[in-house]
């Protein structure tokens, strides 16, 4: 081979694994777009949509609640990096919001106390269910709790048909 061949010659030097499926973008199915779509929350914090208004009435009560809760409603410059709406009139100016509801941060300590206490509320409410019921028991048909079902099933659909009759 003389000099001026080796020179025509090309090589591919890319390797096998620059050129795997892995490493390409996939194309995603479409699908309609969520109204509700939010950034993601910050360490420590969950986010939550709270109401704001309904049917353009501002619902202060709830908002004052949601407030003293711990909840701070999400400014929209606080996340540059994400396109939502926002609020363009009102106290929640600049807040990111959409149909009446506004996006809001709660520490996410503040968050499980609270479904620790409501999760406690309905503990008690069943006990307080099982203690009523059992009130009802007769010495010559007791109830036992293991007797007591708690599921419930929920079917759909029409009834099964006998095909044989």
């Amino acid at each position: 081979m003389t000099e001026e061949n080796k020179t025509d010659v090309t090589t591919d030097r890319n390797s096998r694994s620059a050129e795997t499926r892995d490493s390409q973008t996939r194309r995603t199915p479409w699908k309609p777009p969520s109204m509700l779509d939010a950034p993601q929350a910050p360490p420590g914090y969950q986010f939550r949509w709270i109401r704001e208004a309904t049917r353009g009435v501002d619902d202060k009560s709830n908002m004052s609640k949601r407030i003293r809760e711990g909840y701070e409603p999400v400014r929209a410059e606080d996340f540059p990096d994400f396109e939502a709406p926002t609020i363009e009139s009102g106290s929640n100016t600049g807040v990111i919001g959409v149909g009446g509801l506004i996006l809001a941060k709660v520490p996410e300590e503040t968050a499980e106390e609270r479904n620790a206490y409501f999760r406690n509320q309905a503990d008690s409410a069943m006990q307080g269910v099982d203690q009523n019921f059992m009130r009802e028991s007769d010495p010559r048909m007791p109830i036992k709790d293991s007797d007591i079902q708690r599921s419930s099933k929920v079917a759909f659909g029409s009834k099964p048909t006998n095909k044989g009759n």
